[in-house]
């Protein structure tokens, strides 16, 4: 099959073949319709992502959609079982059959292949039916952005309806679905943006607060009464992060955050009574461990799509596997304005 490697960190991506793999126990084999590319992938690339613990050579790609080919030794039998996963309920059970619509966060970090060749061997607990309301390229837009906003504000924050939520970067990949989703968990939606994403930030029903003109004490007395968010969910990091601790309410008040890089003072979080927490959203697939629990959550994610309640953005450029310099090169210098994806 073709696919894209990384030879060496820091260096181009390489086109070549490379051998078909086969489905072990408890796998599936999917043909990659669409594959999706995150900041993470670049990072990775440059050799700047450790905690991705990935293993040269390697075929990158995080996130896919596609079609199974074949089911390997113990991998679950097709089922029209359903079960509901935090309030959502998401449709269908784990099993899968030859011919089946598929999407999920399937590898690219560890030792696992990634998804920007033209098959890949799946864990298939990682997997859940493609929803019919997207499209594969927006199905393979959404698996890493989507499970880190769940275990953000579902698993960690609870979000529940009637809260004030405020999310950081509410323009960028996790940003957006983070605010469809605790829209469709009855919350009321803030997002800081730069004033170029307002548009974006509005259009999915959140308030958009400029944060290169607005303070955080000036944005909380102006929406919160002073009283601060329920919850913070910071996608951003560094300084921001910092931020979210001063915007959390009073007693009760929850941080969140997927970028908890550099040296934080916990101290104007304490002084609020909040608590904080972060999200790793690489674990099951570096350990093996929660495997399923990414599968429910892209149930969940399928259920909000027909229902018509979530839907990515996609960056309006066209790229295959031989253009995937041009596709990262997109992503790395912040020019993508949605998600990029690659078809193949």
């Amino acid at each position: 099959m073709r696919a894209v490697v990384l030879e060496q960190f820091g260096t181009p991506l390489v086109l070549r073949d490379v051998a078909k793999p086969t489905p072990g126990p408890g796998e599936v084999l999917v043909r990659v319709v669409a594959s999706g590319v995150n900041p993470l992938d670049t990072k990775i690339r440059a050799g700047k992502a450790a905690h991705a613990q990935t293993h040269l050579p390697a075929i990158l790609g995080l996130d896919a959609s596609g079609v199974i080919e074949a089911v390997g030794p113990e991998a679950p039998a097709a089922s029209g079982a359903g079960f509901p996963v935090g309030g959502v309920g998401g449709p269908g059970g784990p099993g899968f059959a030859v011919g089946d619509e598929v999407f999920g966060l399937v590898g690219g970090v560890g030792d696992q292949q990634g998804t920007l060749a033209e098959f890949v061997a799946v864990d298939a607990r990682l997997l859940a039916r493609k929803p019919a309301a997207l499209s594969f390229r927006e199905a393979a837009a959404l698996p890493l952005v989507f499970i880190t906003a769940w275990e953000a504000l579902v698993d960690q924050a609870k979000v529940r309806a009637g809260q004030r939520v405020l999310i950081h970067g509410g323009a960028g990949g996790v940003g957006q679905v983070a605010i469809q989703l605790a829209k469709a968990m009855g919350a009321e939606v803030f997002a800081t943006g730069s004033p170029g994403s307002r548009r974006a930030i509005e259009e999915l029903g959140a308030t958009s607060i400029d944060y290169t003109s607005t303070t955080v004490e000036e944005y909380v007395v102006k929406y919160t009464d002073g009283a601060g968010f329920d919850i913070v969910f910071d996608t951003v990091g560094g300084e921001v992060l910092d931020n979210s601790f001063k915007a959390a309410r009073r007693y009760g008040g929850h941080v969140v955050s997927a970028l908890g890089w550099g040296t934080h003072s916990l101290a104007p979080l304490s002084f609020r009574s909040g608590t904080y927490s972060g999200v790793f959203t690489l674990h099951p697939l570096l350990t093996g461990e929660d495997r399923a629990h990414h599968g429910e959550i892209l149930r969940e994610a399928a259920a909000l799509a027909e229902r018509g309640m979530l839907r990515p953005r996609l960056h309006d450029g066209d790229f295959t596997l031989a253009t995937i310099a041009e596709a990262h090169a997109v992503v790395e210098q912040g020019q993508a304005a949605g998600k990029v994806v690659v078809d193949l």
